[in-house]
């Protein structure tokens, strides 16, 4: 391999970490700024609301892998701690179910090369590892940070009067709306894709 081939080869790879980087930054930004457009639904307690800041994670991680998707979702949140009103518990449950829900989607779609397949399985996983992260780690945070769980149970139970415990609200409530919050994020990823792909990829002019 001559010299100056191999300028060419190192200085392509050196473009690609900037690239990669650039990217993964931008993304992050967007991601942060899309977790202040909350939306709260009727049916669920006040303290979750609907927001698209998985968006840019998951576009992110079709397009340049999985490891950049989990990136933007600890970015995000971590910029979002300083503003954070849910004593940093709304982060610590963001950020495991959005990156369970891009490492999953990303790594399924490197192989299968198929988005929506990535994103329906990934969706179905997220809404029950919620159920376990939410019973486990993140609800027993806000029980030491002074709500209890009494007061959660009957959040849910305005709602739904027959709920008996935290679990049982974490099932009926919880998996089905985080489901359904992957499935949009899902199918808004598979409208914008493939022309914002040549564009983070850096094809568009190709």
């Amino acid at each position: 391999m001559s010299e100056q081939t191999k300028t060419a080869v190192k200085q392509g790879g050196m473009n690609t970490k900037v690239r990669y980087i650039t990217v993964t930054a931008m993304l992050s930004a967007v991601a942060f700024v899309l977790m202040y457009l909350e939306i709260a639904i009727p049916i669920m307690p006040s303290f979750i609301k609907f927001d698209f800041s998985d968006l840019p994670a998951l576009l992110g991680s079709f397009a340049l892998g999985p490891v950049c998707g989990v990136l933007i979702c600890l970015i995000k949140n971590v910029l979002h701690l300083a503003f954070s009103n849910s004593m940093f518990v709304g982060e610590l449950s963001n950020f495991i179910l959005g990156a369970v829900f891009v490492a999953i989607a990303g790594n399924i779609y490197k192989h299968k090369k198929s988005a929506v397949v990535s994103g329906l399985v990934a969706a179905l996983v997220m809404g029950i590892v919620s159920v376990f992260s939410n019973y486990f780690v993140v609800y027993p945070v806000y029980y030491k940070a002074g709500m209890a769980e009494e007061a959660i149970l009957q959040m849910y139970q305005a709602i739904a009067p027959s709920m008996k415990s935290v679990l049982q609200c974490l099932i009926c409530f919880n998996l089905p709306f985080t489901i359904v919050k992957g499935l949009i994020s899902v199918a808004i990823c598979m409208v914008f894709y493939k022309p914002i792909s040549l564009v983070l990829k850096g094809r568009a002019n190709r």
